[in-house]
C-alpha cells in the first residue's frame, strides 16, 4: 500500500487520513462541489473533485471514484462509514479495478448486509436471536398477519438491507401493521434498492450493546469489549460510553464470545461491530445485527485500549499478519464517552441546522479529550450531508471522572450562526438517571420533558 483514496467527506475521511499519515501512506482525497473547500481536502495530499454537491453525483458515484484512483496512481480504498462503506459491489469493482479495498471481502459485506441472512448466519454459529419472521420480498406481504402474530406485538418492522436505525418502524398493535409494512418496503426500495423486510421482536426496556470486533481472515478474530449505544433518538445513537454500566460480567464476557464466534465463522477480515439488544430487566442478548466498517462511535474503543483501530484496518489491508493482536494482550482500562454534536434544533424536533459556523470552539484535544471533525470555524453546514459538526470523546479513571470530563468540555464548547445539540447533550450527561448509569434506547423519549427545554 503506497497510495490511498479516502472514498468519503467530513470528519472520518479526517480521521482515516490521519492513521495513513502515521504509516507513511500517500494520501487522496475526493470532494464535491459542496466540499472544494473542506478540511478533508486540505488534509490529504492530492485531492480530486468527483461530481457536484448531490451525493448520488458524487460520494456515490463509483465510476468517479475509480478514475480518481487512476489518475493518481492510488492503488488503495478506504470506505469510511456511510455511502459505499457497506457496499458489496463497490468493494467487487475496487477489487476488480486491482485495487486494495480497505474492509472485508465483498462476500461478507453481502453476507451481513442482509439482515434477514445475517439473522441465520448467526443463529448457525449459536449466536442467540431476537425473535423474528422469514422476509418479505418487495411487494410480497402474503402471510404478513400470521408473521407478526408468531412474533408478537410490539415489534419491529425492519428493511431487510437497511442499517442501524434506517428503515426500522415499531408497530404497536396489528391494526398499524399493513400500513407500515408496505411504508417501510417503499422506503427501504427508495433508499436501498431492496424492499424486503422482515419482522422481529421489539423489547419493551432495552439496552442496546455493540461488541468490536477485529478478523484476520483466516477464522481468528478478536473483541476490543463492547459499547453501549443504548442513548439513542429515533433508532440513532446519541451517546456511547465503554464499558457498559451496570453490565455483569459474566453477560459482558458471554456477549464478546458470541460476537468473536461469529466473526471467526464468517472468516471476517478487518473492523466490524456485532451489535446486540440487550434486555435492561433480565440482561437476556440478542444478535442484531454486524456492521461491517469502522463505526462512529469507535474512538470510545480506541480510547480505553490505546488500539488505533483504523491503523489496524491499513496494516491488514497491506498484508500484514498483525500477529501481536492476541486477546489475552488486549487490556481495557478506565472509561470513555462520547457525544456526537450535530447542526441541529432540538426544540423543532431535531430538524438539520445547515449554515456558517460563525464560531466554533471546541475544547482543546489532550489524554483525556479527543475531538474528531471535519469542519473549522467559517465552515458551512449544508444540507445535503449528514449535519454532524464534530465528536467529543471524553476519558477518565472512573466512570464519574469521564461524565465530570464530559460535562466540562460541552459547557466550554460554543457554536454560533447555526443551532447545535450541545445544550440537550449537557442535559443528558447531567440526568440524574444517566448519571446512576439507567441507560436503556427509550431514555430520550422517557426524560425528554428534563431534556428539551
Amino acid at each position: 500500500m503506497n497510495k490511498l483514496l479516502v472514498a468519503n467527506r467530513g470528519e472520518i475521511a479526517c480521521r482515516v487520513l490521519r492513521s495513513a499519515r502515521k504509516l507513511g501512506v500517500s494520501t487522496v482525497a475526493v470532494y464535491s462541489d459542496a466540499d472544494e473547500a473542506a478540511l478533508h481536502t486540505r488534509s490529504a495530499d492530492e485531492a480530486v473533485r468527483i461530481g457536484p454537491a448531490r451525493a448520488a453525483e458524487s460520494y456515490l458515484n463509483v465510476d468517479a471514484l475509480l478514475a480518481a484512483a487512476r489518475r493518481t496512481g492510488a492503488d488503495s480504498i478506504h470506505p469510511g462509514y456511510g455511502f459505499l462503506a457497506e457496499n458489496a459491489a463497490f468493494a467487487t469493482q475496487v477489487i476488480a479495478a486491482g485495487l486494495t479495498f480497505v474492509g472485508p471481502t465483498p462476500e461478507q459485506i453481502e453476507a451481513m448486509g442482509d439482515k434477514a441472512r445475517a439473522r441465520g448466519l448467526a443463529l448457525a454459529a449459536g449466536v442467540p436471536i431476537v425473535p423474528g419472521s422469514a422476509r418479505f420480498t418487495s411487494g410480497e406481504l402474503g402471510g404478513l398477519e400470521a408473521a407478526a402474530a408468531k412474533v408478537g406485538y410490539p415489534l419491529l418492522v425492519k428493511a431487510a438491507a437497511g442499517g442501524g436505525g434506517i428503515g426500522m418502524r415499531l408497530v404497536e398493535d396489528p391494526i398499524q401493521l399493513l400500513k407500515i409494512a408496505e411504508a417501510t418496503q417503499t422506503m427501504a426500495t427508495r433508499s436501498f434498492g431492496d424492499g424486503a423486510i422482515f419482522l422481529e421482536r421489539y423489547i419493551p426496556k432495552a439496552r442496546h450493546i455493540e461488541i468490536q470486533v477485529f478478523g484476520f481472515g483466516d477464522g481468528r478474530a478478536i473483541h476490543l469489549f463492547e459499547r453501549d449505544c443504548s442513548i439513542q433518538r429515533r433508532f440513532q445513537k446519541v451517546i456511547e460510553e465503554s464499558p457498559a454500566p451496570g453490565l455483569p460480567e459474566s453477560i459482558r464476557q458471554r456477549m464478546a464470545e458470541a460476537a468473536v464466534t461469529l466473526a471467526g465463522s464468517q472468516q471476517y477480515a478487518g473492523a466490524g461491530t456485532v451489535e446486540f439488544i440487550v434486555d435492561a430487566v433480565t440482561f437476556d442478548f440478542f444478535f442484531l445485527e454486524m456492521n461491517t466498517r469502522i463505526q462512529v462511535e469507535h474512538p470510545v474503543t480506541e480510547m480505553i485500549t490505546g488500539e488505533d483501530l483504523v491503523e489496524l484496518q491499513l496494516r491488514l489491508a497491506r498484508g500484514e499478519r498483525l500477529a501481536h493482536m492476541e486477546q489475552a494482550k488486549l487490556t481495557s482500562h478506565g472509561h470513555a464517552i462520547e457525544c456526537r454534536i450535530y447542526a441541529e434544533n432540538p426544540l423543532k424536533m431535531f430538524l438539520p441546522s445547515p449554515g456558517k459556523l460563525n464560531v466554533l470552539r471546541l475544547p482543546a484535544a489532550s489524554s483525556r479529550v479527543r475531538i474528531d471533525t471535519g469542519v473549522r470555524e467559517g465552515d458551512t453546514i449544508t444540507a445535503y450531508y449528514d449535519p454532524m459538526i464534530a465528536k467529543v470523546v471524553c476519558w477518565g479513571e472512573s466512570r464519574a471522572a469521564a461524565l465530570s470530563a464530559m460535562v466540562g468540555a460541552l459547557a466550554s464548547s460554543r457554536i454560533e450562526g447555526i443551532s447545535s445539540n450541545i445544550d440537550f447533550l449537557g442535559r443528558v450527561i447531567g440526568h440524574a438517571a444517566f448519571s446512576r448509569g439507567d441507560v436503556f434506547t427509550g431514555f430520550i423519549e422517557e426524560y425528554k420533558q428534563d431534556l428539551i427545554a
